[in-house]
C-alpha cells in the first residue's frame, strides 16, 4: 500500500473531494451498489445518495464488491430519488441522468459539465431513471454504444461516466 501511495481511511476522509455526487435510483443489485462505492472511492467523489429500495450498507453482499469503500465514501439515504434531486438542486448542484433520451448529451461532448458541483443519476437496472426524476434533471448523458446491445450494467456505466467526468477535472 505504501508503494502505491494509497490514502489511509483518515486521509481519505480529510481530502478535498471531487464535487460529484452519485445518485442511485432504485438499484436492485447489492453488487452494483458495492461496485459504485468502490468507483466513488477510487475517484475521490464527494458522496453517494442511495434512494428508494436501493440496498444500503452494512451488508456483506455490498461489502463483497465495495472492499471497504463504504467506510470511506460519504453516503446518505433518501426515501425517493426526487427528494434527493430536489435537495441537490437546493445545494447548487447541476443534476444529469445517465439515460438514452431524445436530446441527451453524448459522453464525448460533456465539456459543459467539467466545472462546478455535479450530481449524476444512475437508474434501475431494468426501468432506468424514473420519469419524474428525468423531468427534474438539467439534462441527460448518453454513453455512445456501437454494438447490438444498447445498455450497460450500472457498475460499468458508472465507471465509464465517472471516469470521463473526473479525468476532465483533474
Amino acid at each position: 500500500m505504501e508503494e502505491l501511495n494509497r490514502k489511509t481511511v483518515e486521509e481519505f476522509r480529510e481530502s478535498d473531494k471531487v464535487p460529484i455526487v452519485v445518485v442511485m435510483d432504485n438499484i436492485r443489485s447489492m453488487h452494483n451498489v458495492g461496485s459504485v462505492f468502490r468507483t466513488a472511492d477510487a475517484f475521490l467523489l464527494h458522496a453517494i445518495y442511495l434512494c428508494g429500495y436501493t440496498p444500503r450498507p452494512p451488508h456483506r453482499d455490498i461489502h463483497k464488491t465495495a472492499l471497504g469503500a463504504t467506510d470511506t465514501v460519504s453516503w446518505s439515504y433518501f426515501d425517493t430519488t426526487a427528494s434527493a434531486v430536489a435537495s441537490l438542486k437546493e445545494d447548487g448542484y447541476s443534476v444529469y441522468a445517465v439515460e438514452q433520451v431524445e436530446g441527451s448529451l453524448s459522453l464525448a461532448h460533456i465539456d459543459c459539465l467539467i466545472e462546478g458541483k455535479l450530481a449524476i443519476v444512475f437508474g434501475n437496472e431494468v426501468e432506468g431513471v424514473n420519469g419524474e426524476v428525468l423531468r427534474m434533471c438539467d439534462g441527460c448523458i448518453e454513453i455512445p454504444q456501437l454494438g447490438m446491445k444498447h445498455s450497460l450494467n450500472i457498475s460499468v456505466a458508472a465507471g465509464i461516466v465517472l471516469w470521463e467526468l473526473v479525468r476532465r477535472r483533474v
